[in-house]
């Protein structure tokens, strides 16, 4: 790889370094609350390890080479670097690199899956690997991985087959795309959920589930599909090869998570609470995905608590198959100014679900009103902090029984210092600044309710039943004949879609928010506007903010698009690069990308704000209306060729020009220095210890974790 190539994968210099506050919000909380939030903090930590393990196979031992380094030089870096004769250059290398690998919890991007590497030559690390033996032992475990990039399909996460990196199907060198989907509809056709999984192929070509739990046999009343833990497979192109259920995959971190869990539910507020957790510890000491299950319906009925909170695996991006999920745990405290104006978006929901470009045939029966609550993060451990949230992803709970919908308000305010935002016209940058915030604030609260939360499945719930009339079945608004297709017994949306599912939902809830915050009665929520339309008043500088931004997002996410491979490496990328495309395919010139200079340095995005609720909103709802339609018939056909269009790169215009222009001035993304709490057993009181928002207070507060 030459120079060039190697330069976007440096890691940032210097990293995006910001703190998540929430001293007010925590010290607002009784003591009991605060014991909760600590435990629940504690359980969600304990995972790091497994999020470490789930990135690559030399992350933990970067991890713990960063740790001990930390603890070597007690806090003083300049001091470690001199005993060891490292420049201050090569310090701060190594700082910047060690903040963004604890930022994404591993040295692959959260968002992007793309590999980064120190700006240093390799002698710094070796050299500081020299200030113990503890640093030396794990920096040589690395085995060169922290630097290595001459195979450049590793540089990126995905199916081992196709020449990339992942850690969901270890120790399996010669594990095929096509026999982890054969695995995949087995454990469909058993009934047997796959998030809290990883798939391992043995050299006798018997395929072991990895199944994470404290205990590492299976539970004496059997696991989620009965006592046997040897399977057969028949017919498909595994028959007659072995399946074998392996429990106590991540066992001592599953048992520190039980233990913290339990704990948490001797604090709740309620019994709904304690079920909750009582649920969870089942599920993480027995490897029971059907206890997790029941965990997510306790967690759907704690209406508006104080402490708000999640855990498991939950997010399937990272898998390159899209079904096994990542840890992600958090712990947050309830903004309750914030949470007023999200519900009122919950009772105004059923209103503006109708104005989707679809009839109620393929609209639930009846809106179930979700909580819906502005947080601020207390803790939040995975590979990245998104800005919104809307779980549980199991589609039958959330037909039936409903979900929740969280906006982390701290997240979305915290600023990094000195950003630069290129791309926008000067004349677009003030209102862009002023707004962009509300902009993004309306966009994830229309995202997470109205978009995750719309729209039905058509399904052959069993054998001969459905949920819509199949004698009779509804007419499709694209070809405007009935429907043929519909999601078989045991089918989900994901298991249909595969891998392309996490990109496609993603598009299709910005599309809903795009179209839905064109009605001003919904900017009016958020307290823009008094309801009418006015594109000349706040409520249309925030709409015009929201358009600016989603246009401006398509144009970055082309630095998450691999040239080499020409796949995606971040579902929200690939979802707004299709609405970009969507909106300069659109009619009457409403967006385009203007540039004089032939080496596009001056390019700016020209939207015209006129035409937001004409060309603008024309093109939104007829790219939603077939994107939707596709997911709720289950059309997988027409919804990859519709999907895989729309979001087609190529190697010239986008994939060269473009993208050159977008790395050239791509900012530092943020990572979060998060505050730990404390217990004193004596007083039963919880405290908080804040560390700098820098790449030594980020080392710091991870430090303080392992203490």
């Amino acid at each position: 790889m030459d120079a060039q190539e190697l330069a976007q994968y440096f890691a940032d210099s210097p990293p995006a370094v910001v703190r998540l506050e929430i001293e007010k919000h925590f010290d607002a909380l009784t003591d009991k609350q605060k014991r909760y939030a600590h435990f629940i903090s504690r359980a969600s930590l304990a995972g790091n390890r497994i999020v470490l393990r789930q990135t690559s196979p030399e992350a933990e031992s970067i991890y713990d080479f960063i740790i001990a380094l930390h603890k070597v030089s007690g806090g003083d870096w300049k001091a470690l670097a001199a005993k060891v004769d490292v420049d201050e250059s090569g310090l701060s290398s190594f700082l910047h690199y060690a903040a963004q690998f604890l930022g994404n919890a591993g040295n692959y991007k959260s968002f992007g899956d793309s590999k980064f590497i120190p700006r240093c030559p390799k002698s710094v690390f070796a050299a500081l690997a020299t200030a113990s033996p503890e640093a030396e032992k794990h920096y040589k475990a690395t085995d060169g991985a922290i630097f290595s990039s001459d195979k450049q399909g590793l540089l990126h996460l995905g199916f081992i087959d196709e020449g990339h990196l992942t850690t969901y199907y270890p120790d399996s060198p010669d594990v095929t795309k096509d026999e982890i989907g054969a695995v995949s509809k087995w454990m469909q056709d058993k009934g047997l959920l796959p998030e809290n999984t990883r798939l391992r192929k043995t050299k006798d070509g018997v395929f072991e589930l990895l199944i994470a739990s404290a205990k590492t046999a299976i539970p004496s009343d059997g696991g989620d599909i009965g006592k046997d833990t040897e399977h057969t497979i028949s017919g498909g192109p595994l028959d007659g090869k072995t399946v074998k259920l392996v429990y106590g995959d991540y066992a001592s971190e599953m048992e520190d998570i039980t233990e913290n869990i339990k704990k948490a539910a001797e604090n709740a507020e309620n019994p709904t609470q304690e079920k909750m957790h009582l649920a969870y510890a089942k599920s993480f000491n027995d490897g029971s995905l059907l206890a997790f299950k029941d965990s997510q319906r306790h967690w759907i009925r704690d209406q508006g608590p104080m402490v708000e909170c999640n855990i498991g695996f939950i997010e399937t991006y990272r898998d390159p198959a899209g079904v096994r999920g990542e840890w992600e745990g958090f712990a947050a405290v309830v903004n309750m100014e914030r949470t007023r104006a999200f519900g009122e978006l919950v009772r105004s929901a059923p209103g503006l679900i109708p104005l989707l470009p679809w009839s109620k045939d393929f609209e639930k029966d009846k809106f179930l009103s979700p909580d819906f609550t502005s947080l601020e993060v207390m803790t939040f451990c995975g590979s990245g902090i998104p800005a919104g949230i809307n779980i549980p992803n199991y589609d039958d709970i959330r037909q039936q029984e409903g979900f929740k919908n969280v906006s982390l308000g701290n997240v979305l305010s915290a600023k990094a210092p000195n950003e630069k935002i290129p791309f926008i016209q000067e004349t677009d940058l003030g209102v862009y600044q002023k707004y962009r915030d509300a902009a993004f604030e309306v966009q994830v609260g229309l995202h997470e309710l109205t978009g995750h939360g719309c729209g039905k499945l058509l399904q052959e719930t069993s054998a001969g039943v459905y949920n819509f009339d199949h004698e009779n079945p509804p007419v499709s608004p694209i070809t405007n004949k009935p429907v043929t297709t519909w999601y078989k017994p045991g089918e989900t949306w994901g298991s249909v879609f595969g891998g392309m599912a996490g990109a496609y939902e993603e598009c299709r809830a910005e599309l809903v928010a795009m179209h839905l915050s064109c009605e001003f009665s919904a900017l009016k929520i958020f307290g823009f506007g008094d309801g009418s339309v006015n594109m000349d008043g706040d409520a249309g500088d925030v709409l015009y903010a929201s358009y600016l931004s989603m246009a401006r997002a398509g144009l970055l996410a082309v630095e998450f698009w691999d040239p080499k491979s020409q796949k995606w490496g971040q579902p929200h990328c690939q979802a707004r690069f299709a609405i970009l495309k969507a909106f300069l395919g659109a009619e009457d010139d409403f967006c385009k990308l203007e540039y004089k200079e032939d080496d596009l340095s001056d390019l700016v995005i020209k939207l015209d704000r006129s035409k937001i609720l004409t060309s603008g909103r024309k093109a939104v709802g007829e790219m939603l209306q077939k994107i939707h339609i596709y997911k709720s018939t289950a059309d997988v056909e027409a919804g990859t060729k519709f999907f895989g269009d729309m979001t087609s790169v190529g190697l010239d215009y986008w994939g060269s020009k473009i993208r050159s222009i977008v790395l050239k001035n791509k900012q530092p993304r943020k990572v979060f220095v998060q505050a730990n709490s404390y217990l004193d057993e004596a007083t039963g009181k919880v405290t908080l210890q804040h560390y700098d928002a820098s790449p030594e207070g980020m080392i710091a507060s991870w430090a303080a974790r392992e203490a």
